[in-house]
């Protein structure tokens, strides 16, 4: 079997191994961005400007403007009141958990993200739509105030979009705060926007802050929370966020400059995707409308396609116990000859 785990150059289009090109259909970078050569020239001029990185934490006497300037920046293209933008989603998701749960009690949805997992598995309901019903009628029913409802935005791996609508049920004496983990969203199903609609928190006592890793769709090393001013200070006050260096300057330098670079490649992976459900929709793939991923519980993909110089995401998820995961990712480096090749292979296969 062949080793992809100690490569030496970038997860683009292609991979190179043996003396073998390999189509490669995997990873998360949706938009390319990671091995766009205009976003690597950005990200470049950001080195030259700031220098490779920036060590001192946040709440150093000695401070570069650049990152208060990308967070109203995210928090203005995004929609929101304000933002934090820290080093990785993953401390981004820890430090909005840790805050948050001291606002009422915390209540997971089914497979939320193991960042999001204060020390453990939750073991939740695994049917969304059960759970919904389920967690609107515990809180109308209970005698506590206040909660925090923790889920991703999105099921990538499914991939299935969640559906928020049912908690408009909730008693409106019941104060709910939404800690939504878009990752795999943001940036990626609309342009400049989050991959679920807020219409759900239309009222007073339902509130939505966003978590969200950068580094897949945006091209970008650091992690976001987006939310209102209150709750955004909340985490500025908290010492995971004064005492954690940021992100490099760097990439904060391509996250503001980069916005002609992204909405090009933006464009190019929506062509790319809508081609993908043309070519694969008669082939039992699991998929969602404006979402590059195409899934499958065919354990033998992986080994065929390989076989015919095609490398997809192939791997034990979230444990590495659980079943394979097998998924072909489609991104904006693809080409339409590439689209074509991997649906006439899967077709030969049948």
């Amino acid at each position: 079997m062949k080793n992809f785990q100690y490569l030496n150059q970038p997860t683009g289009r292609f991979i190179q191994q043996e003396g073998r090109d390999y189509l490669f259909f995997g990873g998360t970078a949706y938009l390319g961005l990671l091995d766009n050569p205009d976003y690597i020239s950005l990200y470049k001029e950001g080195i030259d400007k700031y220098g490779l990185n920036n060590g001192t934490s946040r709440n150093n006497n000695i401070q570069l403007g650049i990152y208060p300037e990308a967070e109203r920046y995210i928090a203005q293209r995004f929609g929101f009141e304000d933002a934090v933008l820290l080093s990785s989603g993953y401390l981004a998701t820890q430090l909005a958990v840790k805050v948050f749960r001291n606002y009422g009690e915390l209540i997971y949805a089914p497979d939320t993200h193991p960042a999001l997992w204060i020390d453990r598995d939750p073991q939740v309901e695994k049917n969304f739509d059960t759970w919904v019903d389920k967690t609107v009628d515990y809180i109308n029913h209970s005698n506590k105030g206040n909660f925090v409802i923790v889920s991703n935005a999105l099921d990538n791996l499914m991939p299935m979009l969640y559906d928020f609508s049912g908690f408009k049920a909730i008693k409106s004496h019941k104060k709910i705060l939404f800690v939504l983990d878009d990752s795999h969203g943001i940036g990626v199903l609309r342009k400049n926007g989050i991959s679920t609609t807020l219409d759900f928190a239309n009222q007073d006592n339902l509130t939505v802050v966003i978590v969200a890793s950068l580094a897949k769709g945006m091209g970008t090393d650091a992690g976001v929370v987006l939310g209102n001013s209150e709750h955004i200070d909340m985490l500025r006050n908290d010492s995971i966020f004064t005492g954690a260096s940021p992100s490099s300057p760097a990439s904060m330098y391509a996250l503001l400059n980069g916005q002609t670079i992204y909405e090009q490649a933006f464009d190019k992976l929506h062509d790319n995707i809508s081609l993908a459900q043309q070519l694969l929709a008669s082939l039992p793939f699991s998929s969602i409308p404006h979402f590059p991923v195409f899934s499958t519980t065919d354990s033998n993909l992986y080994h065929y396609l390989l076989n015919n110089n095609v490398l997809i995401s192939s791997f034990p998820y979230p444990f590495p116990t659980s079943p394979l995961l097998n998924r072909i990712v489609i991104s904006a480096l693809h080409e339409e000859p590439d689209l074509r090749h991997i649906a006439a292979t899967f077709k030969v296969k049948l």
